[in-house]
């Protein structure tokens, strides 16, 4: 197969693109996320020349939604053109959707949540997506309508640590165009999806738009340009809450605590950043609070009284304001010892300990009440109350938050340091 010089120059330019991407950290294991369609197929087909070139290795997935016939046989594709280039590749199934809700927002969840899941298990350094410049600008225009500020009109970020994954967008830059035309030059095949097509999604609406704002000089590299710019004054802004987080905010046993007055004399903007991302960070939440809700809860500081948002109670005093985790939000979750336990907690038996039939789940009423020196911990009832504890069955075993150990000890999976550091995070 014979390759013009135009399209060995466009798959040069691909080729720095994706080393340019991958270059600082350079993962020994690197994850891929591939659907079938043209942008995914070409950031495979790149990241196996990166990978040769490298030494890394290459795993893929898919996730068949289980939405369309169809897409059983475009998992089996990638996996065929996987299993042709040695590539390891995984097809996940999401069976959860019962009819109701935004579709397309729930399976993106179930999405990453199973691949951080595939991720996590098969020890991969990031995950690699293939968003576009395309899908910036379209992602732009979305945000737009719904009123966005500096952080939503800044984009999708390079580089995203979610469900305690990497994700990687090394194809920000390439507009979709090029990546099709690398693609056909190397008759490399791909499927498109037709819900691509479909009106009735906002994103498919966001990329007609964009064909009829082009001609006004609106389009994906202008859209493009003014979101890098955005992400540059998200950056200084970011920045900015950390340093104020660092005079004003503790971490106390997984709650933030912030000096009021302090809070208070912050800019609004300030104010905004800091109490949604304690709040996300406490619920251990992928996305931070709707505008109206935290705009509420911004005038509950301000006039002092306590409220519950986003699964976590903010509890307000004269000197202090005090977020942590909503026993309602915790009510019905368990973990096995030794695991992770509502995305934040890890409980560790003492050595020689068998733990077989026990669980890890909040203390509630019944284990506060089984805990008779919580008081001399000098932690808030409110905060023990969705404190982990163990169990066997109905009998509360160890409470190590609550004073009552039993040689038991209780480890945040994030602690204070990670609090401060992810207000830069993106």
């Amino acid at each position: 197969m014979s390759v013009t010089p135009e399209a060995t120059s466009a798959t040069d330019d691909l080729t720095r693109a994706i080393d340019a991407a991958l270059t600082p950290d350079r993962p020994a294991r690197l994850g891929v996320a591939v659907s079938g369609g043209g942008d995914s197929m070409a950031l495979l087909h790149l990241l196996h020349g990166w990978a040769h070139r490298t030494g890394a290795t290459l795993c893929a997935v898919t996730v068949d939604h289980g939405l369309r016939p169809a897409a059983r046989a475009e998992a089996a594709m990638v996996a065929e053109v996987c299993e042709g280039s040695g590539i390891d590749h995984t097809t996940l199934l999401w069976e959860g959707w019962d009819g109701t809700g935004n579709l397309q927002d729930q399976a993106r969840r179930a999405r990453y949540a199973l691949m951080s899941d595939w991720a996590q298990a098969a020890n991969l350094g990031a995950v690699a997506i293939g968003h576009t410049a395309d899908d910036q600008a379209e992602t732009f225009l979305m945000r737009l309508t719904r009123g966005a500020g500096v952080d939503g009109l800044s984009g999708m970020a390079p580089r995203r640590r979610s469900f305690g994954v990497d994700w990687l967008r090394p194809l920000l830059g390439v507009m979709r165009a090029d990546l099709r035309a690398y693609l056909a030059a190397r008759r490399l095949g791909w499927v498109d999806d037709p819900s691509n097509a479909n009106p009735q999604f906002a994103r498919v609406r966001a990329r007609q738009l964009l064909e009829v704002l082009a001609p006004l000089g609106l389009d994906a590299a202008a859209l493009r340009a003014t979101t890098l710019r955005l992400a540059e004054a998200r950056d200084a802004l970011d920045l900015a809450a950390q340093e104020a987080a660092r005079r004003i905010a503790t971490v106390e046993a997984g709650d933030v605590k912030m000096e009021r007055a302090g809070f208070l004399a912050l800019p609004a903007e300030l104010r905004r950043r800091l109490l949604s991302h304690a709040l996300a960070w406490v619920a251990s939440a992928e996305y931070r609070p709707r505008h109206d809700a935290l705009a509420e809860a911004l005038a509950a500081v301000a006039e002092g009284r306590d409220m519950s948002l986003h699964g976590c109670l903010l509890v307000v005093r004269r000197t202090h304001l005090r977020l942590t985790r909503e026993l309602q939000a915790v009510k019905g979750k368990t973990a096995a010892p030794g695991a992770i336990w509502d995305r934040r907690w890890r409980l560790t038996a003492p050595e020689g300990t068998p733990t077989e039939g026990m669980k890890i789940a909040a203390l509630g009423e019944a284990g506060l009440a089984a805990c008779p020196k919580w008081r001399e911990t000098g932690l808030k009832r409110s905060t023990l109350l969705a404190a982990p504890g163990v169990w066997r069955g109905a009998d509360l075993v160890a409470a190590p938050l609550a004073g009552q150990p039993s040689g038991w000890s209780a480890e945040l999976a994030r602690g204070e340091s990670d609090y401060f550091s992810s207000l830069l995070s993106h």
